[in-house]
């Protein structure tokens, strides 16, 4: 049975932080592939700021070439809206019976675990991997020593899209932030300025 991790975000853009914590994942747990989830919209982020979904894949496409248990999914592209977590996990065991899929998410999403849909059947049924992040708040009891959630000690990265977008808006050279083919789109492109 292949364990694979699904690594959610809206990725924009993809930066060396989402990168390296995707990385560390695949070579530090017993997972044996990691699959970057471009989520189409978060009803919690404005949606303006957000490039277009096939140009937030095409970013993660090209930030995972040379990572071979890496890589890009518009899973959640076909899905109907707003969709849930827990629908797209129903999805993707029907669809890939032969794997089982797993969570990858910072330590700040699971303190607000417990307010996700069905967060019980994600639990009961998926193993849920977390990387530390330097967050406010404490972390349920009921998740801190759940058999299903394993931290995973990966490197703190406090690296944000939002930041990075707005250094590209006010002309910062932020290049040593994205992976260079993402670098390389984002500037032929003429994105976030």
């Amino acid at each position: 049975m292949k364990k694979v991790g699904l690594y959610f975000g809206t990725f924009n853009p993809i930066h060396i932080g989402h990168l390296a914590i995707a990385n560390h994942m695949a070579e530090f747990s017993d997972l044996d592939a990691l699959w970057m989830v471009v989520t189409p919209h978060n009803p919690h982020k404005k949606k303006s700021s957000l490039l277009d979904n096939h140009h937030r894949y095409e970013m993660v496409y090209r930030a995972t070439q040379q990572y071979p248990r890496l890589q890009p999914s518009d899973i959640e592209f076909k899905l109907k809206q707003p969709n849930y977590t827990v629908d797209t996990l129903a999805y993707l065991q029907e669809k890939y019976p032969e794997y089982t899929f797993s969570l990858i998410m910072g330590e700040d999403n699971l303190k607000s675990f417990h307010k996700w849909k069905n967060y019980e059947v994600i639990l009961e049924h998926h193993d849920i991997y977390v990387y530390p992040r330097i967050a406010e708040g404490e972390i349920k009891t009921q998740f801190s020593n759940h058999p299903n959630i394993h931290s995973i000690d990966a490197p703190i990265m406090e690296i944000s899209s939002t930041f990075i977008r707005k250094a590209i808006a006010n002309h910062k050279n932020i290049r040593p932030l994205l992976p260079e083919a993402v670098w390389e789109y984002i500037d032929e492109m003429n994105f976030y300025k």
